[in-house]
């Protein structure tokens, strides 16, 4: 599917299918395909002069498959964040290809930012004025988008330290559940970010962008948000593992509280059973068995052998 803004019109418009005819619109300042077809990839080929990525290509990892240019077009390709309302949110790769033409965007996923750019779209129409700032206002939706993200994953952290460090019991093989899900989403979100802000440094090697100071500011002021993310991307990181590594500890803590209540029962019972096995035995001559007061004697001095342990134990303090 194509979807293409024409120059300060509010609703994009939606192409299902093209011909082999098929030329460019009038007046369009940005293509956006989404899972296009091979067809679709030849006719957008034809229309601008220009080669669009594929899904394999776009997929590669090396910088130089990733941020190149090919005579004057700049092709950036970065991991974005998708399904982001879920805990632990998705990456998959966005290719941005700047040219004298309109601008297009190449992808296989629904990044919200892209939603939420439309529909800033629908209500400045003027923001569509070129490719270039349709390109800048798309890195600040997705860097704001990251942000709330961010700010999501450090309230979930920030909850997780509540249950973990609050009295009563908790629940610490959920809590690490939660904590890894945080963890796996901060690097996600670390990636994505490192990879946007390397497309954006490769951006101002851009002429476009080199003759245009007020572009050249934005991107420098888009740049600073990055690394002011990734500091507090990098601080919920430690969070976790400060949290992780408490809530370890607790674990051990309350398995040893356990371990020391069977120890301590087992020390206190130890001389009752000894007095009982004793007393157990079938032997024929036990003349103490021939008290009277006998059988009271023994289970007053197991009930001392039982008690004295345990008044010693709570004096030392280990109870």
């Amino acid at each position: 599917m194509i979807r293409f803004f024409k120059h300060c019109e509010p609703s994009p418009t939606v192409i299902e299918a093209v011909d082999p005819d098929w030329t460019l619109p009038e007046g369009a300042v940005w293509l956006d395909l989404i899972s296009p077809t091979r067809e679709e990839e030849l006719a957008v080929e034809r229309a601008l002069s220009m080669q669009v990525p594929t899904r394999e290509e776009m997929a590669a990892i090396e910088a130089s498959s990733r941020l190149y240019r090919h005579g004057e077009t700049t092709y950036l390709t970065a991991d974005l964040l998708y399904h982001t309302d879920a805990p632990l949110p998705l990456t998959g790769p966005v290719t941005f290809i700047l040219s004298n033409g309109p601008l297009v965007t190449v992808r296989y996923t629904e990044p919200r930012a892209f939603k939420l750019l439309g529909e800033k779209l629908d209500r400045e129409p003027d923001l569509c004025g070129g490719p270039v700032l349709v390109l800048l206002n798309l890195f600040e939706a997705i860097v704001d988008r990251m942000a709330d993200v961010i700010q999501r994953t450090a309230l979930e952290v920030e909850s997780v330290s509540d249950d973990i460090f609050t009295p009563g019991h908790t629940n610490y093989e959920r809590a690490i559940k939660r904590l890894g899900e945080a963890q796996h989403a901060a690097a996600r979100i670390s990636d994505s970010l490192n990879g946007i802000e390397r497309a954006m440094t490769f951006l101002l090697l851009d002429e476009r962008i080199e003759k245009d100071a007020e572009a050249r500011e934005h991107l420098r002021t888009l740049s600073r948000d990055i690394q002011s993310l990734q500091a507090h991307i990098a601080g919920i990181g430690q969070s976790v593992s400060f949290q992780l590594n408490a809530a370890l500890g607790l674990i051990n803590i309350e398995q040893s509280g356990i371990i020391k209540i069977f120890s301590v029962a087992a020390v206190a019972f130890m001389p009752p059973t000894l007095i009982a096995s004793i007393y157990g035995m079938n032997f024929v001559h036990m003349p103490e068995l021939q008290q009277p007061a006998a059988y009271p004697l023994v289970i007053g001095a197991m009930v001392i052998s039982a008690i004295l342990p345990l008044w010693y134990f709570k004096r030392k303090g280990w109870l």
